[in-house]
């Protein structure tokens, strides 16, 4: 079975689904700056490092997702934003990134650990891969993948819902009297087959409702499987 014909059907419910133009987004001819920051609400040391990561919507060639982890929930604030599956994510990053270990805040960058404010240099590289996110007029939206020259032989995508201006007051924990302010918050994230990119994959993914007042962004992003490095990403919002 080709891989053009394979549909991952994950849960796709429209009924509720926040009603969104029909339009296609694709891949540019570099790579941006994937960002991901694991953070918890429970963290002491965490909000400056929210703080940084919000700085960073009006930055161009810039994806950035915050991944709350859950292993602070034990400490007296439970993260409602947590996922043990955010917490998984991190763990296997451990080793393949360059970290030594999981720790919040941590910064991963296109791949690799990154323990400073200030961004690597945008990519001139050329793209190995293309995506393209596509959004019918009914609300369906999908995801193609194209592998260009120089893409290597086994590719991981992953994917992600995010929300923007999220607020909580934290009354407890480490944080406890604090308002803190989040944006590009994980609410949904999903990892695709591996793919081994000899011809174009196209998967269905998940379309569901945002939390009121927050509009949803999906990110796409292809990495080499071999050491994780970022291949490609690119976001459709609404």
């Amino acid at each position: 079975m080709k891989l053009t014909a394979l549909l991952l059907a994950m849960a796709t419910p429209l009924a509720g689904a926040q009603s969104c133009p029909a339009t296609t987004m694709q891949s540019g001819a570099t790579v941006p700056r994937v960002v991901e920051l694991y953070t918890s609400e429970g963290c002491s040391s965490c909000p400056p490092a929210d703080r940084w990561l919000s700085s960073l919507k009006s930055q161009p060639g810039v994806i950035a997702a915050a991944f709350h982890v859950d292993y602070w929930n034990g400490l007296g604030w439970p993260d409602r934003f947590s996922s043990p599956a955010f917490t998984e994510r991190q763990k296997q990053g451990v080793g393949v990134n360059g970290s030594r270990y999981a720790y919040t805040p941590q910064i991963v960058v296109n791949g690799r650990d990154w323990r400073s404010a200030s961004l690597p240099a945008a990519s001139t590289e050329p793209a190995r891969v293309r995506l393209v996110w596509s959004r019918s007029a009914s609300g369906e939206l999908k995801l193609s993948a194209e592998a260009l020259p120089g893409a290597p032989a086994h590719i991981q995508l992953w994917w992600a819902r995010v929300e923007d201006g999220h607020q909580s007051r934290v009354r407890a924990g480490e944080n406890r009297g604090e308002t803190l302010n989040h944006d590009s918050v994980v609410r949904e994230y999903g990892k695709l087959p591996v793919w081994a990119g000899q011809d174009r994959a196209q998967w269905t993914v998940p379309v569901k409702a945002a939390e009121p007042g927050h509009a949803s962004r999906w990110l796409a992003v292809a990495v080499d499987v071999r050491d994780g490095r970022t291949l490609q990403a690119v976001e459709i919002g609404c």
